[in-house]
């Protein structure tokens, strides 16, 4: 059975950083694309970065985290990171990790949603 487990998310003062974890089972990082999404309460849930299935991973971003997140895969551990630097108080949301046939910016491609990790960023 297919299924990811997110973790190391937290609170964090404005400037922070934080290493977001998602562990895949069921599969391999080499079939599928995986993507990290987020949900603010009352918004809806938007990409934030994704990482294709090759073994070079090509990636891609949200013009609003450019620069500051860095997606990776480690695909001994089975996992993929999301990296968050330089964090602002709106980047407070649920981050979520799910797979993909190939990177898209359209959230209902993709299935296998975690359970996902709180982020909150706040002085």
């Amino acid at each position: 059975q297919l299924a990811f487990v997110e973790s190391g998310g937290g609170l964090v003062q404005p400037g922070g950083s934080l290493r977001l974890s998602c562990v895949a089972s069921g599969f391999t990082l080499d079939i599928y694309a995986i993507g990290w999404f987020r949900q603010a309460p009352g918004k809806e849930r938007e990409g934030v970065a994704c990482i294709t299935s090759s073994s070079g991973g090509s990636t891609n971003y949200a013009d609003s985290v450019k620069g500051r997140f860095t997606i990776s895969k480690d695909v001994v551990k089975n996992t993929v990171y999301l990296r968050l630097n330089s964090l602002k108080p709106e980047d407070t949301a649920v981050y979520y990790c799910a797979a993909a046939w190939g990177c898209s910016g359209n959230v209902a491609e993709y299935g296998y949603w975690g359970q996902g990790t709180q982020v909150t960023v706040s002085s």
